[in-house]
């Protein structure tokens, strides 16, 4: 694609990057076809080749973005099914997150969207505030239908749904040593998940340790950015990232080393692999970044280059729910199958499992129509493989699926524990 950029905008970097991205759209659309909001909109502008057309515009012209410019940005899902799809390797992901940071900084939201995207950031990234408020929107869940009634407040209603209605046990701390570790890996603490499903780290960490690696949490580690990143917020995103990088590169370096830093949430994985290019321009993190972003990996993908016991699938299907941040943004399509294969459960794909659920991190509750639209399109398709158990290696998907099948929903890693001899996951063991 041609641009028209002048030499005294491509001496700021990021315009540089942005440049560089545009330049190698060659207008073919092919990500037209795998992309979910074109799929259910038909528009060409809520496409990756639209939305590459008003930011290139936004962006050359230094304009002040436009309410339509900012609609069909928001309504991406950053699912980056555009990415695998395209032949001249479009890297969309930069080019977006660039654009909603230009937007963030130049573009004056309504009084609601303010609010409900400074809450959503200053809540979510802080399992303390997070499960404080899981608490409260569960004696508000009964406004949802009326919240849902009004316009601005849609967000507000879509967050009361999503709220567990049962709270869950705290994520344990408890990393015990193996006799004689084979490795020592970092696990990443997050934010959601261990307050939505806490079980998932156990699963980890119990797995780990029959496997014999010891499993650390690095003190003063936190939210991996990814929930602010996607929202604009670029310097509190690198303000997570820095911290994070401070608190592993001190395991590296101080605490004997480490074999990987493991990710059992694989929106957070996307991101943290990506830490080499966010702080790219920062002379005192840019090497480090890039070291952790080396050493960050998937549960699934460290897991399956270990040679795992046979384990005991008791029979059971499971429908494999390929998350798009793992899919699309990591390239990791066969290793998470390979293992529930390895642990002997019959593993089914369903239909389009190349488009997104929906959930996209705070998109099901900033986007809840488009969101609830491809929730229930996903749910639809998994359900016709009448599988015993759904596994995903999200949290964001199980929430977004398990709220609308009947069928039980796991974490691989939590299968995988099941299957070597750990316990049944609390999903399947409720029912």
């Amino acid at each position: 694609m041609r641009t028209d950029f002048s030499p005294e905008q491509l001496a700021d970097p990021a315009t540089a990057v942005a440049e560089a991205v545009i330049r190698k759209c060659v207008h073919c659309g092919f990500c037209t076809a795998t992309c979910p909001t074109y799929v259910l909109l038909g528009d060409e502008l809520d496409s990756p080749r639209g939305r590459i057309y008003l930011i290139q515009n936004m962006l050359e012209k230094e304009a002040e973005p436009t309410p339509q410019v900012v609609r069909h940005v928001d309504r991406c899902l950053s699912c980056l099914s555009c990415m695998t799809t395209c032949p001249s390797g479009v890297n969309y992901m930069h080019l977006v997150d660039h654009a909603r940071a230009y937007i963030e900084r130049r573009y004056r939201r309504p009084l609601a969207e303010r609010l409900i995207r400074n809450l959503l950031a200053a809540v979510l990234p802080y399992p303390g505030r997070f499960r404080l408020a899981l608490a409260l929107a569960r004696l508000a869940r009964p406004t949802a239908p009326l919240l849902a009634r009004i316009g601005w407040a849609r967000p507000l209603a879509a967050m009361l749904r999503l709220a567990p209605r049962h709270g869950s046990g705290a994520a344990t701390r408890d990393t015990p040593r193996p006799a004689a570790p084979v490795g020592r890996v970092a696990l990443l603490q997050g934010c959601a998940e261990p307050v939505l499903k806490p079980e998932v780290r156990a699963a980890t960490i119990r797995l780990l340790g029959r496997l014999g690696y010891q499993a650390v949490l690095a003190p003063g580690e936190g939210c991996c950015g990814a929930l602010v990143h996607h929202m604009g917020r670029e310097e509190a995103a690198r303000d997570a990232a820095r911290r994070n990088v401070d608190a592993w590169s001190r395991q590296i370096d101080e605490a004997g080393g480490l074999d990987a830093i493991l990710i059992t949430a694989s929106g957070c994985g996307t991101t943290i692999k990506d830490y080499g290019f966010l702080l790219r321009d920062d002379p005192a993190y840019a090497d480090r970044a890039a070291r952790v972003s080396a050493l960050a990996k998937d549960v699934s993908e460290f897991l399956d280059t270990i040679d795992l016991p046979a384990g005991d699938g008791r029979g059971l299907t499971v429908a494999y729910h390929p998350a798009c941040s793992l899919q699309h943004g990591q390239k990791i399509t066969e290793a998470p199958k390979r293992l529930l294969a390895r642990m002997g459960y019959r593993v089914k794909t369903p239909a389009e499992a190349h488009l997104c659920c929906g959930s996209a991190g705070t998109y099901n509750i900033l986007q809840p129509e488009l969101a609830g639209k491809l929730g229930d399109r996903k749910a639809a398709a998994i359900d016709r493989l009448d599988a015993d158990v759904i596994a995903t290696g999200n949290i964001g998907c199980a929430m977004q699926i398990g709220m609308r099948s009947a069928t039980p929903i796991a974490h691989v890693v939590e299968l995988v524990d099941w299957a070597s001899g750990g316990p049944a996951p609390e999903s399947l063991s409720r029912r």
